[in-house]
């Protein structure tokens, strides 16, 4: 009989276990494993990329001085004619000074290091930069380098610990369509996200000083604050730099590719500055009456006008009326765009040439060197028709009475376009675009730095007065 009872009551036990594990089975089936798998559903590949990245990407504040001078004629002081033609009766006294602020973002490329990417835009006029991270810890920045021409900059924080960084992309195999991340402080909105696809490839943009190159284009919203921040792939890898440069835009975005910026960056962080690679080849654009001398198989790519002596071109046998098809893999069809690609040949690469002579196609290897120091007084008496020397700070002269810095122009060719404007010997080259100009030094790294472009704005100083005039190269 009490085997009978505990046979029953091990069966029970059995039964209640067994129905014990049913209803924790059925529980798990229709609650917690739904549950867990709709996370996992919406954890998409953007999540997962944001996670990755968003710690990397940095809040930029610069704040820099602004003066202006208050008219006494107050019934004047909003009319720009009478400001200037009282410019001469302004009370020093009356100078107003006001900080601004200016927003942007920024990617950290190297954690180690601590080195951030962003635009030069974002930095160009600051007094004091502070970065702020993800997790809210500030840092005051100092500026590496920067180059408006390409408009990025490197940063760098002293940081003791090892920062998040990014991963570098591929920017060279892009498709039209594919997914890209935007994440940036947007109106001081920090770490946005937006998400878009790419809409096209190697766009240029005309602005009201420069043409920018090569540029990426998608739909992921790019506003004011995002300049500086990650355009990314699906992965989370660093595919461009962000940049709200065209304010026409409406529902555009642009970002520079980054194989373009590490180029760039390299030299930032090695030099201070760009330090642009030697052809020796001066080019121009294929029009019309010249494609009808050289016949339609020549009008596809740049025309050599001229091949610098003891230049790389030179070595490498590149001859005056030989027309340029493409640098390396970059296709040429005007001066805009090979001047574009060989501002990505960095000093000592070598790089092939696909060019056209005499109806047949030949292919040139050419090793890029930097422009030789010596050359400079030369190429700047060819560009400018002028030569210049450091000024007599103990002669006082009306050129250069109360000047600080700058170099005197000693000779001047009257059939320059300098002469022609008005500029003659006494005159002080203070600034050529965006390049200060000290000394002599100075006025030499300027030339050879800006020695292809169409033309420059120079600051040229007579006395107390200062005029910017734009000079045709």
């Amino acid at each position: 009989m009490k085997n009978s009872l505990f046979a029953k009551e091990k069966t029970g036990m059995i039964f209640s276990r067994i129905l014990f594990s049913i209803v924790l089975f059925l529980y798990y089936a229709f609650f917690a494993f739904p549950l867990a798998n709709a996370s996992s559903e919406r954890e998409t590949p953007i999540v997962r990329a944001v996670k990755r990245v968003a710690s990397a990407v940095v809040n930029i504040n610069s704040e820099y001085e602004v003066r202006s001078r208050r008219s006494p004629f107050s019934g004047f002081s909003t009319d720009p004619f009478f400001d200037s033609f009282f410019k001469d009766f302004f009370d020093p006294g009356l100078e107003r000074r006001h900080k601004r602020t200016s927003l942007g973002s920024g990617v950290i490329i190297d954690g180690k290091r601590a080195f951030i990417l962003t635009n030069a835009h974002v930095i160009e006029r600051t007094g004091t930069i502070s970065v702020t991270l993800m997790d809210e810890r500030e840092f005051k920045a100092t500026i590496i380098g920067a180059d408006p021409d390409s408009d990025l900059a490197v940063l760098r924080v002293d940081s003791r610990e090892r920062l998040p960084s990014v991963e570098m992309g591929n920017s060279d195999d892009l498709l039209i369509g594919e997914t890209v991340i935007a994440i940036g402080n947007p109106f001081g909105f920090s770490h946005t996200v937006t998400t878009g696809v790419i809409s096209a490839l190697h766009r240029s943009i005309r602005t009201e000083d420069r043409v920018f190159l090569d540029f990426i284009q998608t739909d992921a919203s790019i506003n004011p604050g995002n300049s500086g921040g990650p355009l990314l792939n699906i992965h989370g890898d660093l595919i461009g730099i962000n940049t709200a440069i065209y304010a026409k835009a409406q529902g555009i975005g642009f970002a520079i590719p980054i194989h373009r910026a590490i180029r760039i960056v390299q030299d930032l962080i090695r030099y201070g500055e760009v330090v642009s690679s030697w052809f020796g080849i001066v080019v121009q654009d294929i029009d019309e009456r010249m494609s009808r001398y050289l016949g339609p198989s020549n009008a596809r790519g740049v025309l050599v006008k001229a091949v610098e002596t003891g230049s790389p071109a030179e070595k490498t046998g590149i001859q005056n009326g030989d027309v340029i098809l493409s640098v390396g893999k970059q296709k040429v069809v005007s001066a805009e765009d090979y001047l574009a690609a060989a501002k990505q040949v960095a000093v000592g690469d070598t790089i092939s040439l696909h060019i056209l002579r005499k109806n047949q196609e030949k292919v040139l290897s050419l090793t890029t060197r930097s422009f030789p120091p010596e050359l400079a007084e030369a190429l700047g008496r060819r560009l400018l028709g002028i030569l210049v020397e450091n000024p007599n700070r103990h002669q006082k002269t009306p050129a250069n009475a109360g000047i600080p810095e700058g170099v005197v122009i000693t000779k001047i060719d009257p059939r320059s376009e300098l002469a022609q404007i008005g500029a003659k010997p006494g005159d002080v080259i203070r600034q050529i675009d965006e390049i200060p100009v000290r000394n002599v030094d100075d006025f030499k790294k300027a030339v050879v730095q800006y020695r292809q472009k169409p033309s420059v704005v120079i600051l040229l100083q007579r006395g107390d007065q200062g005029y910017y005039i734009t000079v045709k190269l």
